[in-house]
């Protein structure tokens, strides 16, 4: 079974990712309809892919109480050099595109890249993400950490799918391979 590496997440509609100081405080909006397309997406991943500034967002601020991915291998890259307890969680000082690479070797389900930023951008230039889905959430807030940061490459990308639930915009793309 080839493995799909997913870039699964949400940004504002100016390209941030967080504000200028790492905050996501602004991805809140009002919830008027059930929306499971997160869920929908995760029942379809086993491996989870994060920088540490990612990870340790997450383990200090948002889920302090519990480890969201741990049904999952999850990778956190950082140069720090650093070590986990858990049995799921290896801290990575290798560069994200060849455990990319010898991951999509591995027999598995889907690799979604988490984030962040520092992540991305190597793993376009390497053209191994081969699905984006990007939530747009509706606010503009001028300035924080892009999604996409400049590059020389360009990727051509098809859209698979779009859909609007609770005012955010879900953007579904595939690479086109050159």
């Amino acid at each position: 079974m080839k493995r799909t590496v997913i870039l699964f997440i949400s940004m504002s509609l100016d390209g941030y990712i967080a504000d200028i100081t790492g905050g996501i405080d602004w991805l809140a909006v009002p919830m008027e309809a059930e929306d499971n397309t997160y869920d929908t997406f995760y029942k379809n991943v086993d491996t989870v892919l994060l920088g540490f500034k990612t990870y340790h967002q997450i383990v200090t601020e948002l889920a302090v109480d519990g480890f969201p991915y741990k049904d999952a291998q999850t990778f956190v890259f950082t140069r720090r050099n650093l070590t986990s307890t858990e049995p799921n969680i290896k801290i990575i000082n290798d560069d994200v595109v060849s455990q990319v690479q010898a991951l999509k070797q591995v027999e598995g389900k889907d690799i979604w890249i988490v984030g962040g930023a520092s992540l991305v951008r190597p793993l376009i230039d390497a053209n191994l993400i081969d699905e984006y889905q990007i939530a747009i959430i509706p606010k503009l807030i001028g300035d924080g950490i892009p999604l996409f940061s400049k590059s020389k490459h360009q990727q051509n990308l098809k859209v698979v799918s779009t859909s609007v639930i609770n005012d955010i915009v879900y953007l579904r793309y595939h690479k086109v391979d050159q």
